[in-house]
């Protein structure tokens, strides 16, 4: 009999890890971006980064068109933990930021927190917030 524990023990507990990411709590994040440029064209594009992601390739992500006033774009089952948001305006819909030959961005764009950088991007620390498990709110206004 102990040795029936000994062999689906572990068995038992490599299921149970198996099945626990599936249970962790994970909230969404409504980003309510402001600053449209009118008329409003393109792709509102928001993505959330962690420390380890920012300004790379973000794990999480939306988009929506974009409306004047304000576009709400929402990004669904993003886990707990500190986190930054980028959003910018694609204009003509090739989905990146476009840029200048010296590197500056050439679409609207703007970072959680209201985070800016003196001579490029702001830090993740300046734009980072916490997130818990349930639904929050970000205002961001492009630039």
């Amino acid at each position: 009999m102990q040795s029936m524990y000994r062999t689906l023990g572990p068995a038992l507990l490599l299921a149970a890890s198996i099945c626990a990411p599936g249970l962790a709590s994970a909230a969404s994040i409504e980003v309510r971006v402001q600053g449209v440029t009118s008329p409003a064209k393109g792709t509102v594009r928001v993505a959330i980064c962690d420390k380890a992601t920012f300004l790379k390739d973000c794990p999480y992500s939306a988009s929506a068109p974009a409306q004047e006033g304000e576009t709400v774009v929402t990004v669904n089952d993003v886990p707990p933990g500190s986190w930054a948001v980028l959003a910018f305006q694609d204009l003509n819909d090739n989905g990146k930021l476009d840029r200048n030959a010296l590197g500056i961005p050439k679409e609207n764009y703007a970072f959680s927190r209201d985070a800016r950088g003196r001579f490029g991007p702001p830090g993740f620390e300046d734009a980072a917030f916490v997130l818990r498990d349930e639904k929050a709110v970000s205002y961001i206004k492009l630039r």
